[in-house]
């Protein structure tokens, strides 16, 4: 066992990540523009129609009465924004969603040092002790092509104390499985000081059907 930082394989790919970084700058930019154009055309409508023309100041406006006054210069109203402006709110999710793909794809990483797993996403990292949390083994839905949509195996820890989960993929960047040294080094954080017996058993088995994919790096 060592105590060494191993950089897992997981997330995507170079391809992959320019991609997904293409699509959230333009979800981001068409979310913007969304925004701000009904923000823009509702003051030149106003403009156009001529809602919009202010006295030059109080001064020119003293002498009419308080109903005729216009909002920007009477005392019980206050002009508000258009209603075409609250059109650019529907723009929004998609700035949102821009953005998150965008950390999502940029900061997505996995790392071990020593039996501590670690996962970042697009706004937190999470870690869990290997070597005492309840650990199985899992599947999630995995790109693998434009079209395609295939399991993967993956590595589920959780904390049996604070209630902290990690999910660690076993599909490398471009690859079948991690790297045959990842998948050792993720076996030897599992039991290390872990008794083989009980619950911990299943641990041990697990491990070494990791230690099988390592031994055998193009089996399936």
């Amino acid at each position: 066992m060592t105590n060494e930082r191993i950089q897992l394989s997981v997330g995507a790919g170079p391809g992959q990540r320019a991609f997904a970084a293409v699509v959230a700058v333009v979800f981001t930019g068409f979310g913007a523009i969304f925004v701000l154009l009904p923000m823009m055309a509702d003051g030149l409508l106003t403009r156009l129609t001529g809602q919009g023309d202010p006295f030059p100041s109080y001064d020119d406006a003293r002498d009419l009465p308080p109903g005729m006054l216009p909002p920007e210069l009477h005392g019980d109203a206050a002009a508000g924004p258009g209603p075409i402006r609250f059109v650019g709110l529907c723009g929004l999710p998609f700035v949102l969603l821009g953005l998150y793909l965008l950390l999502r794809m940029l900061r997505t990483a996995a790392w071990l040092d020593g039996t501590r797993a670690s996962v970042r996403g697009a706004f937190g990292t999470r870690t869990v002790d290997l070597a005492t949390a309840d650990v199985d083994g899992g599947t999630i839905a995995y790109q693998a092509g434009r079209d395609a949509v295939v399991p993967a195996s993956t590595v589920v820890a959780h904390d049996r104390d604070t209630g902290r989960r990690v999910t660690i993929p076993l599909q490398g960047m471009g690859l079948a499985t991690l790297p045959p040294y990842q998948l050792r080094a993720l076996a030897d954080a599992m039991t290390a000081g872990r008794p083989n017996y009980g619950t911990d058993a299943d641990v041990h088995l697990l491990a070494g059907q990791l230690r099988t994919m390592a031994d055998h790096p193009l089996g399936r």
